[in-house]
Order: structure tokens, then C-alpha cells, then sequence
């Protein structure tokens, strides 16, 4: 046997010291390029997760802006449905109205006219009630440019300016909403006459 065939001992031996053999400048190169790798597909990765975390919260978001939106047009449309047929509804009213106005005479015929003309506009009030259309009669009242129409400026003495001192037309509300304006006549300031300008 020749003394230059290695023992079984020796090539374990060699294969340890290859096995404990420190990684090469290659091997260590390779090695930390995966990790920077890894480091960048993971701010990645975070950055989308991110971005997808957002748009999941805007959607929410969205989704329930609009069902609030959906809810308050179903909300209204239940509430203004009537707001066309009132509106007819007021047209007959101001015929009745008008009709009792014109009814003048002491005979049993306009009378019976005009109690006939007060129970029927009566009747229209409380339906009118019921369905919360409410009216609006500013007599006496401050004048309120949301709810009144001024027709004419006056002055009135012994009456403060900017009072509703004759009503035209009463107006009417349907839950809140304005349906038509009361057309009204306002009061205003006494103009300062010349002498009293002379004797201030």
C-alpha cells in the first residue's frame, strides 16, 4: 500500500477544515447585496400596503359621505313630496279667498256665499295642517326677508319701521321649507322734512 493514499481520517479532516473555511470576499459581497435587496422590497412593500390603507379609508370615507347624501335626499323627497301639489292647492285656496273678498252685500245669497267661502278655506287650513304646511300671517310682525316679500314701503305713524303693517298674500312653509313668500307692506323711517334739518 503506498504511503501517498490519503487515510479516511485525513480527507475528513480536509473536508472540516474546507467546511470552516471563512466565506470569501465574493461569497460576503453576494451576501449583503440580498439583504439590501430584501431591505428595499420591503419599504416597498410597506409603502404600497401603505397606499392601499389609504385608498381603503377614502373609500370608506366616500361610501359613507354618499349613503349620509342618499339618506338625506330620501329623507327630503318623503318630506317635500307634496310641495308641487301644495302649491296648486294654494292656487285654489287665493281663489276662495278672493271670491270672499269680492262677496260684499247684506243679502241671505252672498251670506251663504261667504259662510260657505270661511268653512271651505277652513277645511283647506286643517288639511293643510295635517300634511305641515304651515302658514305664514306676519301682521304686526318685523319684516323677515326669508319668509316675506315687501310690495311697498310705507310710512305709518306710530308704528316702528321695518313692521309688516298689511299682509297681501299670506305665505306658506311645507316642514320648514318655504313654499311662497307672504307678500307683504312694510313700514319705514318718517323722512327728515327740510325745516327739520334747518332746526337740528
Amino acid at each position: 500500500m503506498s504511503t501517498d493514499q490519503e487515510t479516511p481520517e485525513s480527507q475528513v479532516t480536509a473536508e472540516d477544515e474546507a467546511v470552516h473555511e471563512e466565506p470569501s470576499h465574493t461569497e460576503l459581497s453576494e451576501h449583503e447585496y440580498t439583504i439590501d435587496e430584501l431591505k428595499k422590497e420591503l419599504e416597498e412593500t410597506k409603502q404600497k400596503a401603505q397606499e392601499n390603507w389609504d385608498k381603503a379609508v377614502r373609500t370608506l370615507a366616500e361610501m359613507e359621505n354618499l349613503k349620509r347624501r342618499t339618506q338625506k335626499e330620501l329623507e327630503d323627497a318623503h318630506k317635500y313630496a307634496l310641495t308641487g301639489f301644495a302649491k296648486e292647492m294654494l292656487s285654489v285656496l287665493d281663489s276662495l279667498v278672493l271670491g270672499l273678498q269680492a262677496a260684499t252685500g247684506d243679502s241671505e245669497e252672498v251670506q251663504k256665499f261667504r259662510v260657505g267661502s270661511e268653512l271651505t278655506i277652513k277645511q283647506f287650513e286643517s288639511a293643510f295642517a295635517k300634511f305641515n304646511v304651515v302658514t305664514i300671517d306676519p301682521m304686526g310682525q318685523p319684516f323677515n326677508a326669508e319668509q316675506h316679500q315687501a310690495m311697498v314701503m310705507q310710512e305709518v305713524d306710530g308704528v316702528a319701521p321695518n313692521t309688516v303693517v298689511n299682509v297681501f298674500q299670506k305665505g306658506y312653509m311645507l316642514n320648514g321649507r318655504l313654499l311662497r313668500p307672504a307678500m307683504v307692506v312694510v313700514a319705514k323711517a318718517a323722512e327728515k322734512k327740510p325745516e327739520d334739518d334747518a332746526q337740528a
